[in-house]
């Protein structure tokens, strides 16, 4: 497979970072860091989850998020549901939005544990959902968590986990993310995982959604990318992390991501130093330390070659 020469990546640090922060974030301050994501130019941003507010009392603002940012109108803007509720709910606000994803884990135990539900009880309101949400003229996208290993039953295996994608496609679902939830994958994986996974899934959009758990996020991105994957979830600052288990940390950091990608001739349509500039700022914002390295180090700056 030859390396794609430009990719897509969706910031999910709005939805997938903020709900893991041990406090709120306060309305302003989040509408303030989501335009300026969209200001380093980026044209998919998943901004809010609809959930129960005492589940995730973190995001439960997000209908006044959805209603007071200020993005490019080239922006497609992603919602998550975790059930039919929740997507009754989104939809009652269905102009706010382009994309609403869907999600299971590969794992009995990890999908029991998330969302007090089998996979099969969860593929079927998946099913329903999906055929509800390209009714509604929406992209939908589903979410496979656990894709490389669940950290209570360790090994998923392949086949099963793009079983489970088909079963998405066949309802409706043109992108399909793979979670790499617990950071358990390997580089050598990955490329064996990502050149199934698109020999598989002709016709769909095929999304890395890598943790840094281990160290290991950018190596596997980039195993992805040589087996031509062009699309890419990544959270700023390396916000994230899963609350089951404990101890799960961020996604890669969308500004380390960019600039590897950068420094390889690889397109993003991402100005680097802008989204360094508002992960910078949301490290302000919650008063800590974040963990991406190019907030540290900034973008690499050629020396002018000798005349």
């Amino acid at each position: 497979m030859t390396r794609p020469h430009k990719v897509q990546i969706r910031e999910v640090g709005p939805r997938d970072g903020f709900q893991n922060e041990p406090e709120r974030i306060p309305t302003d301050d989040k509408v303030r860091l989501i335009n300026a994501l969209g200001r380093a130019g980026f044209t998919r941003i998943e901004v809010a989850s609809f959930v129960r507010p005492d589940v995730i009392p973190q995001l439960a603002d997000g209908v006044e998020v959805l209603e007071r940012i200020e993005v490019p109108d080239e922006t497609k803007l992603m919602v998550l549901v975790p059930n039919s509720k929740g997507l009754d709910n989104a939809l009652k606000v269905r102009d706010k939005f382009h994309e609403v994803a869907i999600f299971v884990s590969a794992s009995e135990t990890h999908n029991k544990r998330n969302v007090n539900r089998t996979v099969d009880e969860t593929m079927a309101d998946n099913d329903v959902m999906a055929k509800r949400i390209v009714a509604e003229g929406l992209d939908c996208a589903a979410v496979i968590a656990t894709s490389f290993g669940c950290p209570f039953e360790g090994k998923v295996d392949l086949t099963r986990v793009l079983d489970l994608a088909e079963r998405f496609a066949e309802a409706g679902a043109t992108e399909i993310g793979f979670g790499d939830t617990t950071g358990m994958c390997n580089p050598a994986y990955a490329s064996e995982f990502f050149a199934a996974a698109l020999d598989r899934l002709p016709g769909v959009e095929v999304t890395a959604h890598f943790h840094n758990t281990r160290g290991q996020g950018l190596a596997n991105a980039y195993a992805a990318l040589e087996a031509g994957c062009a699309s890419f979830e990544s959270s700023f600052g390396e916000l994230g992390g899963c609350p089951v288990p404990a101890g799960s940390t961020g996604n890669i950091a969308t500004e380390d991501l960019v600039s590897m990608f950068h420094e390889m001739g690889v397109e993003t349509g991402l100005d680097l130093p802008r989204v360094i500039e508002a992960a910078r700022e949301a490290q302000t914002v919650l008063g800590r330390k974040l963990t991406s390295h190019s907030i540290v180090a900034g973008p690499i700056e050629w020396a002018a070659s000798p005349r």
